[in-house]
């Protein structure tokens, strides 16, 4: 087992220090350059299809009461909005109208990336018998991830020292995408899919999954959020498509094992949420999230929209299509907007 001195000893399963003492990229480090010339190798039409939702969709808070639309505005005074505001001076003969902005946005409302800070565990990571808050690859709570009356006690700005989703935009999230149709299996009743289902769905469609790649998951839910324009029906939401099992333990391990860098399903969470009932003891309320996060460093992304992109490939008989997806290069976000391009 690697050496560390943030932790006498990982999670099992983990992947701590796998990629260094002080790697905060996880999965992402299988996205090498061997892995883009992969992804592009699958381009033959030229062809790209946006897999973002409008960023102002599902629209409400119906999905999750903290996050809430973006709200655009103008940039200046109230009195003299930087809008449509003519910057005609006639000494100079300037003839210029223009336009400025503004958004206060939650980052993870919409399509979106999971960063690796976005969620830890209470885990006893130095062995002391006692467990603390840590993230993947051992940083720590309160010092590698300092919360904002810290931040602003040691007079920095709020956001993670380490593991925020900058470090996914600075080494670029590019590489060959694989998708998997659930939608045309289970279409948009509600199921969580394990290992089981899942391999069924592979084989069914003679998907292959390599090393590096990343998974991109089908469902229709963006589709249905997409329906609802603006209001959805929590309700509905809640009771609709596919969802992985986070609790089934054969799916965890087929994620450690397949060596994919990365998924990105078009639902709310990848997982379903709630998590089925566990029958032992303490266990993760998001049994994926602590997965692929927390032990793996391995990137969620949600809220994708796969709806033309699965139409296409469908016909065409393919489902590998090169992925382009940056974040944001927000230093200390849990997370970030993406607007995905898949160039077939």
């Amino acid at each position: 087992m690697p050496s560390n001195p943030r932790w006498v000893h990982r999670p099992e399963g983990s992947t701590w220090g796998d990629f260094g003492a002080d790697d905060q990229l996880g999965r992402l480090n299988l996205l090498t350059p061997a892995k883009v010339r992969q992804g592009i190798a699958e381009v033959r039409e030229g062809r790209t299809f946006c897999l973002s939702l409008p960023l102002d969709r599902p629209g409400g808070k119906a999905l999750n009461p903290r996050r809430g639309p973006p709200v655009l505005s103008p940039t200046g005074p109230a009195e003299k909005p930087r809008w449509n505001q003519c910057l005609c001076h006639d000494e100079a003969g300037l003839l210029d109208v223009a336009c400025d902005d503004k958004v206060e946005i939650a980052l993870q409302y919409s399509t979106q990336w999971d960063a690796l800070v976005h969620v830890g565990a209470m885990f006893d990571a130095d062995g002391d018998g006692v467990p603390e808050p840590v993230y993947y690859n051992g940083f720590r709570a309160g010092t590698d991830v300092p919360d904002a009356s810290q931040a602003a006690a040691s007079g920095r700005a709020f956001g993670a020292l380490k593991l925020g989703i900058e470090n996914a935009a600075a080494h670029g999230v590019q590489g060959r995408g694989v998708l998997v149709d659930l939608f045309a299996r289970f279409g948009e009743t509600r199921r969580f899919v394990g290992y089981d289902d899942l391999m069924a769905a592979l084989d069914a469609d003679r998907v292959a999954v390599e090393p590096g790649d990343i998974l991109c998951l089908y469902t229709g839910f963006a589709d249905l959020v997409m329906r609802m324009d603006g209001a959805p029906d929590p309700a509905v939401l809640s009771h609709a498509c596919a969802v992985l099992d986070g609790r089934d333990a054969r799916l965890l391990r087929w994620i450690s094992d397949s060596q994919i860098a990365a998924i990105a399903a078009d639902n709310y969470a990848v997982e379903g949420l709630p998590a089925r009932a566990f029958a032992g003891g303490a266990n993760a309320a998001m049994p994926l999230h602590h997965h692929c996060l927390f032990k793996l460093g391995l990137p969620l992304g949600e809220l994708w929209w796969f709806e033309a992109l699965a139409a296409h490939l469908r016909v065409a008989g393919r489902n590998r299509f090169l992925l382009t997806a940056p974040p944001l290069r927000l230093p200390g976000a849990a997370g970030s907007p993406v607007t995905p391009i898949a160039t077939v």
